[in-house]
């Protein structure tokens, strides 16, 4: 693999919007060791990759991303629609781990 690429800082800590918890997520993270991120919508893998790095301290084995369509809702008459999402499965190394219920190691 080629030399680490650099990342802006600044643009890494606004890549993950957020850690998805749900029971689909934590059969997931507990079969297989992966962490499901929501992220920017133009992210790429790099860039995923050095962001879960810098934040939480932990070695990433690979990402895999999937685009979800945002579904279609009616609030009475008016018809909206959920934003598009962009998710990230993040695999950790063995022996690597993410908490997110407590931050104290």
């Amino acid at each position: 693999m080629s030399a680490p690429q650099k990342f802006d800082e600044g643009r890494l800590a606004q890549i993950l919007v957020a850690p998805i918890i749900s029971e689909k997520a934590t059969r997931v993270g507990e079969k297989s060791n992966q962490v499901l991120f929501k992220v920017l919508r133009d992210a790429t893998k790099p860039e995923i990759k050095a962001a879960v790095e810098l934040m939480f301290k932990v070695e990433v084995a690979s990402v895999a991303t999937v685009n979800q369509k945002g579904k279609t809702k009616r609030f009475g008459k008016t018809v909206g629609r959920r934003d598009h999402i962009k998710k990230a499965y993040v695999a950790l190394k063995p022996g690597q781990e993410l908490n997110f219920s407590g931050e104290a190691a």
